[in-house]
C-alpha cells in the first residue's frame, strides 16, 4: 500500500516538474516526504535497499507523470489554464501546515527557542527570490532543431544538471529555469516526441532523440545528487533556517505559477470557481498525503 501510495507522489512530483512555475521539490515537502527522499538519495549506496524501496515507486510515479501530463499540457495550458494553475496552488499551499509544524518540533528542541531574526531573514530572502525568478522569464520563442554534435551534447548535459538541481530546491522551478535559458519546449517536445515515435515503431526517431536525452539525463541524475547532499547539510545544520526559507519560498508558489502561465488574462467567473474548487479539493489531497506521512 506505502509502494502505491509513493507511485501517486511521483505522479504528482513528475506533473509539477513539467509544469514552468511548479517546484517538484515544493510538491515533496507538500507531501511530507522531501527529507525522506534527500536522506535515499544522499544514502543510496550506504543503504541501498531501503532507499530504493522508496526511489523506485517514486521513480516510476514521475515517469509516468512526467510523459502522461506532458501530453496534456499544451492542451491544458491553451484552454483551462486558470482552473489547471488554481489546481496546482491547492497541492502546495496545503502541506504549508505540515511544513509548519515541522518547523515549530525543531524549534522545541532547544528551550526556549522561537523564531528569529535569521529564520526571517531566511523566509524573506527566499520569498523574494521566489517572486523575482518569474519576473526574469523572458520569451522562449519555437522549438529548436538540435544535432547530434560534442557541443550539442556538452549543452544538454549542461542543462540536465541546471534544472535537476533547481528541481530538487523547492519552490524553484526545473522548467522554468529551461524556459528561461530557452529550451523548456524543446526538452518536452523531445520526451513526448520519443513516446510517440515507439507508439509508431519509429526505432530511428527514438535513437536520435534518446541520444539527445541520454546526456540530459546524465546531468539530471548528477545534479540531482549534488544538490541532495548539499541540502541534507542545511537541515542537519540549520533546520529551522531551512524551513522558514522553504516556507518562502512555497508562499511564492502561487506568484510564480499564475505569472509564469499567464493565467490571470481572459479568464471567466465559471472557470474561476472551477478553479478555486480544485484548489481546494489540491490542498485537501496534499495535506491528507502529508499527514499520512507524518503518522
Amino acid at each position: 500500500m506505502n509502494a502505491v501510495l509513493n507511485i501517486l507522489r511521483g505522479i504528482v512530483i513528475g506533473i509539477a516538474n513539467v509544469i514552468p512555475g511548479v517546484s517538484g521539490g515544493t510538491m515533496a515537502v507538500s507531501m511530507g516526504i522531501y527529507d525522506k527522499l534527500i536522506s535515499a538519495v544522499t544514502g543510496l549506496f550506504k543503504h541501498f535497499k531501503d532507499s530504493l524501496k522508496l526511489l523506485i515507486p517514486l521513480g516510476i510515479g514521475m515517469v509516468i507523470g512526467i510523459v502522461g501530463f506532458g501530453f496534456l499540457l499544451e492542451y491544458l495550458l491553451a484552454n483551462h489554464v486558470l482552473a489547471t494553475c488554481l489546481t496546482f496552488v491547492g497541492l502546495i499551499l496545503g502541506g504549508l501546515p505540515i511544513l509548519w509544524l515541522s518547523l515549530q518540533r525543531n524549534l522545541k528542541k532547544a528551550p526556549g527557542r522561537h523564531i528569529g531574526a535569521s529564520e526571517v531573514i531566511c523566509f524573506l530572502v527566499l520569498l523574494a527570490i521566489g517572486i523575482g525568478l518569474p519576473l526574469l522569464q523572458g520569451s522562449e520563442g519555437a522549438i529548436k532543431t538540435l544535432s547530434i554534435d560534442f557541443g550539442t551534447i556538452i549543452i544538454l548535459f549542461l542543462l540536465g544538471l541546471i534544472a535537476s538541481a533547481t528541481m530538487v530546491i523547492p519552490g524553484v522551478s526545473g522548467s522554468m529555469v529551461l524556459m528561461v535559458l530557452g529550451y523548456y519546449s524543446t526538452i518536452l517536445s523531445l520526451v513526448t516526441g520519443t513516446v510517440t515515435m515507439l507508439k509508431d515503431l519509429d526505432f530511428g526517431g527514438v535513437i536520435h532523440n534518446c541520444l539527445l536525452l541520454v546526456p540530459f539525463a546524465i546531468g539530471v541524475v548528477l545534479g540531482i545528487f549534488l544538490i541532495a547532499k548539499i541540502i541534507e547539510y542545511l537541515f542537519n545544520r540549520f533546520p529551522c533556517q531551512t524551513y522558514a526559507a522553504i516556507i518562502g519560498l512555497i508562499v511564492s508558489s502561487p506568484f510564480a505559477i499564475l505569472y509564469s502561465a499567464d493565467a490571470l488574462s481572459g479568464f471567466s467567473v465559471p472557470e474561476l470557481i472551477v478553479g478555486l474548487v480544485l484548489a481546494a479539493l489540491g490542498a485537501w489531497v496534499t495535506w491528507l498525503m502529508g499527514s499520512k506521512e507524518e503518522g
